[in-house]
């Protein structure tokens, strides 16, 4: 895979852990592995012609990545690798870009809206917040299964929201 894309004139880094093809710093593909699978993951993917839908979307809450998984090494197709990174090249010096999806496009839990609705403090912070500090909130918590999960990070995120900080801080 990696001969592959290196063939198609793309600039190897290593960004995070894994092999990363760039075109005037911008990120182009990555080569992922995985216990099951091997990845060509493209950051613009959805942006891509996908006439025989090769392409996997990520997960639910990536929009513009998309990824070629190959299970087996005789599954990998040098013409197939080359057409997609050609069209991800291409798409990339054309400019385009995904639009982003709104903060309100993003589900919010029941349990967070009930605590917003009778904390107008809390609300009021949430709200103040960066759009991207919202999201990571809304993904984080609504990524939890189990409902004690999602009330046990909603508490334990309250101090961090009152003090306008992100998830991580």
């Amino acid at each position: 895979m990696r001969k592959i894309v290196l063939s198609c004139g793309l600039t190897e880094e290593l960004k995070w852990g894994c092999p990363c093809y760039t075109l005037a710093d911008s990120n182009i593909v990555l080569i992922h592995g995985f216990k099951d699978f091997y990845e060509l993951l493209f950051m613009k993917g959805a942006l891509l012609k996908d006439p025989k839908h090769t392409l996997i979307q990520q997960t639910k809450n990536v929009k513009a990545a998309s990824q070629i998984r190959f299970t087996r090494v005789d599954e990998i197709s040098e013409a197939v690798m080359n057409s997609y990174i050609k069209e991800a090249v291409k798409a990339e010096k054309a400019g385009l870009t995904m639009p982003l999806k709104k903060t309100a496009e993003f589900e919010m839990p029941v349990e967070f809206k009930n605590i917003l609705a009778e904390n107008p403090r809390l609300k009021k912070a949430f709200y103040e917040l960066t759009p991207g500090r919202q999201r990571g909130y809304l993904l984080y918590f609504s990524s939890a299964k189990q409902l004690k999960t999602r009330e046990s990070r909603i508490e334990k995120y309250i101090p961090q929201i009152l003090k306008d900080k992100r998830l991580e801080e």
